[in-house]
């Protein structure tokens, strides 16, 4: 006691000065050294070696900014028993913060420590701490989310070097769960969540893990929007169980889930190759709701099926829904498409100059048109054989082989190899002799050629 006496005079005479720290740590571990630290590594509901609470919190306080994780336990473990709401001469003391520092503290110490028991005793430590917190606090005094949080990372981090097991860990990410869906989905950018999520999906809980899903994909990041897709993929061996199990639930789903379990077993039937049920499907998603997307579930349905003359409406619908101009321009190609295997061509034409007012320099556009007017050339001939009109059209036909190929080079290939195959349909040397044809010389393709042209009046080049 007449040290501590000493040592709280000395302070009083060098308070102010810049080597009070220095000397004030210098003193205390020549206190240390006298002293059996066994008597002060136990808690204890009083300040070590009779200091008043303001000397012996700051001494924690130190020890803790400073790195010197022995002389903060040493002076600090006294808060956790005696747990003091306020110090006088302290005006912003807080215990929470304090049970905060003392964990940390525990966690810094253990992972500098070399001896593997010491360590595990620095973590069970700091798991009391815990739930000395839990005892002391009741809800309303702290955020039992972050401290779940902050345990449950705890446990993840620490578990094979105490009794605690990554069970502990998955217990507190459930808490966080229950507590906040959407919080707990955006907490780590989805982390906590993913492993979460996995874990319920790898114990067999297929059930209580889609029931997760559906409750955190709402809020959900990309990278967890990912994740889930995956974990939903690994809860069913194949489709066919997957639609057994949305089937199941489909009656008691609300307006929205129901909405999401359509688009689901759309995709999953025409993965099984049931195109029956898959339209069916896309058709009842429609009409729940008609946007954008589901408008071309339906046109992408009827389309694989073949019936693209019941696709052309919703693909026109779903034109006029689309939000930008590469939709735009890629569903007109696909209704020039349909029209143009319903030999409708000019109506197949019309969409692919819309197609090409969104981009002239779209290449598909080009070789859209070359087939259409070589389908129409097939249509007038009726199969017969060629008169040297017909030919003329072919000329046509390469004008927009050659237009693909200079505005979309990947699609040169292509475009060049059916120009190629054009070469002996077009007029021979004779024709063009006999019909006074000059190479270069201008060539409309219209009415007075064949009235089954009539729609068509382009100019070409007589090649």
């Amino acid at each position: 006691m007449l040290l501590i006496q000493s040592l709280q005079e000395f302070d009083l005479t060098i308070r102010g000065t810049s080597i009070k720290n220095k000397i004030m740590k210098f003193l205390l571990a020549v206190l240390f050294l006298i002293t059996a630290l066994a008597e002060t590594s136990d808690a204890q509901s009083e300040p070590p070696f009779g200091m008043g609470e303001l000397e012996a919190y700051s001494v924690f306080l130190d020890g803790y900014r400073s790195g010197d994780y022995e002389l903060a336990i040493n002076f600090g473990e006294w808060m956790l028993e005696a747990k003091p709401t306020e110090i006088e001469g302290h005006e912003n003391f807080s215990l929470e913060r304090q049970f905060d520092r003392m964990i940390d503290t525990y966690l810094m110490a253990a992972e500098g420590e070399s001896d593997p028991s010491q360590t595990t005793a620095y973590l069970e430590k700091a798991e009391k701490a815990f739930e000395t917190l839990y005892e002391t606090f009741d809800e309303s005094e702290i955020d039992l989310y972050d401290w779940y949080l902050k345990q449950g990372r705890f446990y993840h981090e620490n578990n094979e070097q105490m009794s605690a097991t990554i069970d502990d860990a998955f217990k507190k990410y459930k808490k966080l769960y229950e507590m906040d869906h959407q919080r707990f989905a955006e907490e780590g950018d989805g982390f906590f969540a993913m492993v979460l999520l996995n874990e319920t999906a790898n114990s067999g809980e297929r059930d209580e893990a889609m029931e997760m899903i559906d409750n955190l994909e709402e809020f959900a990041s990309m990278e967890l929007l990912d994740a889930i897709a995956e974990i939903r993929e690994s809860l069913f061996e194949n489709p066919e169980e997957r639609i057994e199990f949305i089937e199941s639930r489909f009656a008691a789903a609300g307006e929205a889930e129901r909405e999401e379990m359509l688009g689901d077993l759309v995709q999953l039937y025409d993965e099984i190759n049931d195109s029956e049920k898959a339209a069916e499907s896309a058709i009842q998603l429609y009409e729940m709701n008609p946007n954008y997307q589901n408008t071309r579930y339906v046109a992408d349905m009827l389309l694989s099926d073949g019936n693209y003359s019941e696709a052309i409406d919703y693909l026109i619908e779903s034109k006029e829904l689309a939000e930008n101009d590469t939709d735009r321009k890629e569903i007109a190609l696909q209704i020039a498409e349909s029209y143009q295997q319903t030999d409708q061509f000019e109506e197949a034409r019309d969409y692919v100059q819309r197609a090409l007012a969104i981009d002239e320099t779209y290449g598909e556009a080009y070789l859209r048109m070359s087939a259409i007017y070589a389908r129409t050339i097939s249509n007038c001939t009726g199969g017969d054989v060629l008169a040297r009109e017909d030919r003329t059209v072919y000329w046509l036909v390469v004008d927009y082989l050659e237009k693909a190929a200079e505005h979309d080079p990947s699609l040169a290939s292509t475009a060049n190899n059916r120009a190629e195959s054009y070469t002996d349909a077009m007029p021979s040397a004779e024709d063009k002799f006999f019909n006074d044809w000059e190479d270069g010389d201008s060539f409309t393709i219209d009415g007075e050629l064949s009235p089954c042209y009539a729609w068509i009046n382009e100019t070409t080049t007589v090649r």
